[in-house]
């Protein structure tokens, strides 16, 4: 088991899935960086005493002193910050660490982890951090708790990609708040996505009316009326999908679906066959764009 999946809530109120990276996994990226800053350190003390030992004690002691603040400190710091949360023990074994809303880890967070790691895992051995990663939830240890941070695996299973945006439901989705959508609904409308043209029709109306009713009633504005549910759910999950890539990726402006409807042939989406318009999404309805089946 590589790691078990949480939600993590963003900034933006959009919940991320990400695996928490399991203490075994994180002891052993911990131990690859200790092994780096020790050879290091081995070696920049060697130097260390050849070229400046003949100088004053006071100059030569205070050298060795920055000398192992940068091993110790500046290693994890630097790192972390250049490749956005992954040390050389972090990317042998697929972790990163990155922010309690799901950002990228900042330079103050990753001073925190460092200044923190020298105390628990430097001279106290590790066993702080061992101890309250397996009582924390999220497996934090202490530094990470001071920091606003986690540990999260890249390396877990692989599951399907989002579906794509249906073009004529994009300008809707920009505008959702979907601060109300939980992981489970939304694994489930996915899920529901990937095997419609493997159900029964009168299963998947039903199963589609139900699961749509249940997202609808989580998110607003509502979908425009007559929107088929199939396309609802794949606006949803697409829109929801961008958001969290904006989240991770690069700061900076992100590009957002168009504003307005997509002239153009409507757009169909591609595991349902094709039929005649269900009888549960009318070409007219109430305001709120979903109605049940009569």
């Amino acid at each position: 088991m590589v790691g078990t999946q949480e939600p993590v809530v963003t900034g933006d109120a959009v919940i991320l899935d990400v695996h928490i990276a399991q203490v075994p996994v994180r002891a052993l990226a911990a131990l690859i960086d200790i092994t780096v800053v020790f050879i290091c350190y081995v070696i920049g003390v060697v130097l260390w005493a050849m070229t400046l030992s003949q100088f004053d004690s006071a100059f030569s002691a205070a050298v060795l002193i920055i000398f192992t603040v940068l091993a110790v400190v500046g290693y994890p710091v630097i790192f972390e910050t250049t490749t956005r949360g992954r040390s050389l023990g972090k990317w042998a074994m697929g972790l990163r660490v990155v922010s309690d809303d799901g950002g990228p880890e900042r330079v103050r967070q990753a001073l925190f982890r460092a200044l923190a790691g020298v105390i628990e895992i430097w001279m106290l051995t590790g066993g702080p951090a061992v101890i309250c990663s397996l009582i924390s939830p999220k497996g934090k240890r202490i530094g990470d708790i001071f920091a606003g941070t986690l540990v999260i695996t890249e390396r877990a299973p692989k599951i399907s990609p989002p579906p794509p945006m249906p073009p004529q439901l994009a300008w809707w989705a920009s505008s959702l708040q979907l601060s109300g959508l939980g992981a489970d609904q939304a694994e489930l409308a996915r899920q529901f996505l990937s095997r419609a043209s493997q159900l029964n029709p009168q299963v998947r109306d039903q199963m589609a009316y139900r699961i749509t009713s249940e997202v609808v009633s989580r998110i607003s504005p509502p979908p425009p009326p007559g929107a088929p549910s199939s396309l609802i759910l794949a606006a949803v999950l697409a829109e929801r999908h961008r958001r969290e890539l904006a989240r991770l990726n690069a700061p900076g402006p992100q590009p957002a679906w168009p504003p307005q409807p997509v002239a153009g042939p409507q757009y169909t989406y591609p595991s349902l066959p094709q039929g005649p318009p269900s009888p549960h999404f009318p070409s007219q309805g109430p305001p709120d764009g979903f109605t049940p089946p009569s």
